[in-house]
């Protein structure tokens, strides 16, 4: 069979090889009527339309952007902060027809998609500065914008108004009466278990920005402090810290939680323990995830809004890829987003003395 090409379609229509070219790449160019007979004829001929290699380097753009990510794709999918994220982009870049690309920080000596891929630009979502993947997108020279996290060379970003909300949730318990608070975080290098000084508890960008918030309401107050680090942000390491609170001969009358996954496993960890919630132990998580809503008792939580995250994250490194396609100078923007404290079943008065 005979390869088609772009002029093999125009041949059969009656028309310049340049205007069936762009009836797939500059579509404005031409009426309407004539572009869908020039689709139809493509079809006709099982012509699936021009090298997408070939489109990028005469465009200069590859039509694709990266979310570089902090763990494994799997991982990445399991979380429903993250999922929720991703979704919201893709749908805010989806009338652009920039397609995304998910990149796992991993690699092998041969292939390293922060390194091999090709795109416009990327998101950094909740990665290290230190991030060797990061390492690779800062060396191409692309747009990137940091999101739950930032970055020293003062590149764009979006994060949360981490530190207000977690004020918001410590308030909540202190004015419930609360004078003994747990504080379970993560440290993805350790140390782990009781943090001898609650104020170093929270290692990365948002876990410090979250204990900043809950210490900036809770020091100098009455309220008693214990603090728990944990490896990850997963139910098995939020029930093992839990646990390690719950179990102190002094034990917490409530723990703020660095996320809703922590903060079930707290749930579940103080019923294996016999501990009622929110009679006897209150529970705070952070992120208004699906899951706060659906566990009983449904947890009080720090809402953020992963769509209005995702829309400004989008929104904002296209207008990075577009300044740098003009070859205008970078122009870092950093927004934050606020938070909100929804106050449901997990939080009450502690038990009377």
């Amino acid at each position: 069979m005979a390869r088609v090409t772009l002029q093999t379609i125009a041949d059969r229509v009656g028309v310049s090889r340049m205007t069936v070219s762009n009836a797939f790449s500059r579509p404005d160019q031409l009426s309407s009527q004539l572009r869908a007979t020039i689709l139809a004829t493509a079809e006709e001929l099982g012509y699936v339309g021009p090298d997408p290699s070939a489109r990028a380097l005469a465009r200069g753009t590859t039509g694709a952007v990266g979310v570089l990510l902090t763990h494994s794709m799997r991982t990445a999918f399991r979380d429903d902060i993250a999922t929720g994220f991703f979704g919201a982009v893709a749908h805010e870049l989806a009338p652009t027809g920039l397609a995304v690309t998910l990149l796992p920080s991993y690699g092998s000596a041969e292939v390293i998609p922060a390194r091999d891929v090709p795109m416009d630009g990327a998101l950094v979502y909740a990665c290290p500065e230190d991030a060797p993947a990061l390492g690779w997108l800062v060396r191409r020279r692309l747009p990137l914008v940091f999101v739950d996290c930032q970055d020293g060379r003062r590149a764009a970003s979006v994060t949360l108004d981490e530190d207000g909300g977690a004020a918001e949730a410590a308030q909540h318990l202190v004015d419930l009466g609360h004078r003994h608070v747990g504080l379970l975080t993560i440290s993805f290098d350790g140390p782990h278990g009781v943090v001898a000084d609650p104020h170093t508890a929270g290692a990365g960008f948002v876990p410090r920005a979250r204990a900043e918030g809950w210490l900036r309401v809770l020091e100098g107050t009455d309220v008693r402090l214990t603090a728990v680090q944990v490896p990850d942000n997963t139910e098995s390491d939020g029930y093992d810290g839990a646990r390690t609170l719950l179990t102190l001969p002094d034990r917490p009358t409530a723990i703020l939680c660095f996320s809703d996954v922590m903060a079930w496993s707290a749930v579940c960890a103080a019923g294996d323990l016999g501990l009622q919630v929110p009679d006897e132990v209150s529970v705070v998580g952070f992120d208004d995830s699906p899951l706060a809503r659906r566990v009983r008792p449904d947890l009080t939580t720090v809402r953020q809004d992963l769509e209005a995250k995702g829309k400004a994250a989008a929104r904002t490194l296209t207008e990075a890829i577009g300044r740098h396609r003009a070859g205008n100078p970078e122009v870092p923007e950093d927004v934050v987003l606020p938070t909100s404290l929804v106050v449901r079943g997990s939080t009450a008065p502690p038990p009377a003395a």
